[in-house]
């Protein structure tokens, strides 16, 4: 079930409808973690076991770990935790691509190597690493875990993040799940304009983008570079659409349903250097890397040799985090090592560089890693970076609709950064809200692309 399908729109009106009508708090949890499980097994049933395997194993974890006193047992307690988590994901989602990557040495030595019909759960990078941030967390002693398991199970199962994020953390939600919200006409109206803005990025603009970037990554060899940089551009502004479309929407319908989530998208196409991007793109996950794996390595407290050891080790699992292809591992490699230089370059002549400068120089790194994230093999990303280093002839393809929606999203972000932010906004008091409101219905009924496409972060 889509966030843009109209199968979706009657879930949500009707969860919407039966959680405001009621004002007990357990009755409407319980509406709600019933909801979530329908939501997700709308996908696969089967999987929902998966999910309840997670929920379950960390709720007895949190606990045997807050009743203990003793380091040892804390430390193999949050070991049980880890390897039933990370083993889950581990096999459904990188155990095919280790089997591949290793076969050629396998059968080298005599041995055969093969894989498995393995179905990837959709948004099981994303529970996995919610759950794991719970006990953590519990084991750090920075948080008391919850007695309630209706509680935590939707903390765990909660459908608007379950499936590409937020990644919430637990001492985020749960404390909300704890009470009952009171109504809020202001919270409400700008959770419907968030969850419509979503909708807009994503069937309007995204989609219109991946129309273009689909045909010419599947056979880049036919397209003039021009086209091809063109092609790479909108991918990018796909991406960005999509995945904060998807934020968006997950944010705005919780917002409706009376929850608040952390923001996950700043505008990132505006940053000036690399931790400025990654400050402002995925923020969830960016912190969780930051505070569950980057900081535990050593962070940047020890040598500088071991900092930019800390950011490759970091990146790189980030880049295998998103997927199980090589492609993957070498676009967080990217970002690691500009990331690495950065801080080389910080404080020297770099700062003596025009920002407009330092905002190429981002954008670069960023147009090249997306190539690498697009491709479907070190091969098509290879053959793809040969034609975009050098000017080659082909097929020259500009579609107005796609440069225009690319001008639309720069003219956004460029509002979105001015003091024009509370215009997009759409206040409630504001004469133009009802206009801009009935314009992006009307625009989604009338000129939504055919068929439904899948956000982009599903696939991770």
């Amino acid at each position: 079930m889509l966030f843009t399908q109209a199968e979706f729109l009657i879930f949500f009106l009707v969860v919407l409808a039966a959680v405001w009508l009621t004002g007990n708090r357990l009755v409407r949890n319980t509406i709600l973690l019933g909801a979530s499980y329908y939501f997700y097994a709308y996908w696969d049933i089967r999987f929902c076991l998966l999910l309840l395997l997670s929920t379950i194993v960390d709720f007895v974890v949190s606990h045997a770990i807050d009743n203990s006193s003793h380091t040892a047992t804390r430390r193999r307690w949050l070991i049980v935790s880890i390897l039933v988590n990370l083993g889950v994901l581990a096999f459904f989602k990188y155990f095919n691509f280790f089997i591949a990557s290793a076969a050629p040495m396998v059968e080298a030595m005599g041995g055969s190597a093969s894989t498995l019909n393995i179905i990837l759960p959709v948004g099981i990078s994303f529970y996995t690493f919610q759950t794991l941030s719970y006990t953590i967390d519990v084991y750090r002693r920075v948080l008391r875990p919850t007695n309630s398991l209706l509680d935590f199970a939707l903390y765990v199962a909660f459908f608007p993040q379950l499936v590409a994020g937020p990644i919430v953390r637990a001492r985020e939600l749960l404390p909300q799940l704890s009470t009952t919200p009171a109504w809020s006409n202001r919270r409400f109206y700008y959770g419907f304009q968030q969850l419509l803005r979503g909708a807009v990025k994503k069937v309007l603009m995204a989609d219109r983008l991946g129309e273009m970037v689909d045909v010419v990554f599947e056979n880049p060899d036919y397209y003039s570079s021009s086209t091809l940089w063109l092609a790479v551009t909108a991918y990018a502004g796909q991406i960005c659409l999509d995945f904060s479309g998807y934020t968006d929407m997950a944010i705005g319908s919780a917002k409706m349903l009376g929850y608040r989530f952390p923001k996950n998208f700043r505008h990132p196409y505006l940053a000036t250097s690399m931790s400025e991007f990654w400050h402002r793109w995925h923020i969830t996950l960016s912190r969780w890397l930051r505070d569950y794996l980057y900081i535990p390595l050593g962070g940047n407290r020890y040598s500088t040799m071991t900092t930019y050891r800390n950011l490759m080790v970091t990146m790189t699992l980030g880049g295998l985090w998103h997927g199980a292809a090589w492609t993957f591992v070498l676009w967080g490699m990217l970002h690691g090592g500009a990331l690495c230089i950065e801080r080389v370059l910080r404080g020297a002549t770099s700062r003596r560089l025009p920002t407009f400068i330092h905002w190429a120089l981002v954008m670069i790194v960023v147009l090249v890693g997306w190539v690498l994230f697009r491709s479907t093999d070190l091969n098509a990303a290879v053959s793809m970076l040969q034609r975009l280093a050098v000017p080659s002839l082909g097929i020259h393809w500009y579609p107005p609709l796609v440069i225009g929606v690319l001008g639309c999203m720069m003219i956004e972000h460029m509002m979105w950064a001015t003091r024009w932010r509370r215009v997009m906004r759409l206040p409630p008091d504001a004469w133009y809200s009802p206009i801009a409101t009935t314009v992006m219905l009307w625009a989604l009924l009338i000129y939504a692309p055919v068929g439904f496409q899948p956000f982009v972060y599903f696939q991770f």
